[in-house]
């Protein structure tokens, strides 16, 4: 019914956003990776929407690329995979990292996902084969291949931040930072993000 929403954002408060489209404010949940990309407030800002209506709510979701809502709707087509649930691996996985875990049947990346176990996992890999259409041929590590790179990384997992974060943060350091001040330089960059 909502297919896209242009407009100036007011407010962000993760993962919800306020679109003001002409005097109308929509509230907008979002996933990480499109609010990491949200212009200031009171800018212009363009999302493709998916619109869902339950008994007890009309929820709008918003995306910064068609491919992400793309994903977003397979994610859904997925038995016990709801919008919070979908919204929540987008969070946690670039579409890349997505499509490469399934490609690689890698369960364990998608458990660090705040509330995906084993047998959601196990159930997304299964159904979401085939469906990608991402070349997945080094895309999930970049500036993370160093070993003091993946040490950083798995650092910035074990204080709490996603793995989305963690890379970022991975790929913004120099190639020869060492493990204790590539962290210090990682949580820095974090907290300005």
């Amino acid at each position: 019914m909502i297919g896209r929403l242009s407009g100036t954002l007011l407010e962000k408060n993760p993962p919800q956003i306020l679109l003001d489209v002409q005097g109308v404010g929509y509230e907008v949940d979002v996933p990480m990776s499109t609010f990491y990309n949200l212009p200031a407030l009171n800018e212009k800002v363009v999302l493709h929407t998916h619109f869902v209506v339950r008994e007890d709510a009309q929820l709008l979701y918003g995306f910064a690329t068609h491919e992400e809502r793309v994903a977003f709707r397979q994610l859904l087509k997925i038995g016990g995979v709801g919008p919070k649930l979908a919204l929540s691996v987008l969070s946690g996985l670039s579409i890349a990292d997505l499509a490469a875990a399934v490609a690689n049947k890698d369960a364990g990346r998608l458990t660090k996902i705040p509330g995906v176990g084993k047998k959601t996992a196990e159930r997304l890999l299964l159904e979401l084969q085939g469906k990608f259409n991402v070349s997945v041929a080094g895309s999930t590590q970049g500036a993370a291949s160093t070993s003091s790179a993946s040490d950083i990384v798995n650092a910035l997992l074990a204080l709490g931040y996603n793995e989305k974060e963690a890379d970022w943060a991975a790929k913004q350091l120099s190639k020869d930072a060492d493990v204790s001040g590539g962290i210090r330089q990682a949580l820095k960059l974090l907290s300005k993000a």
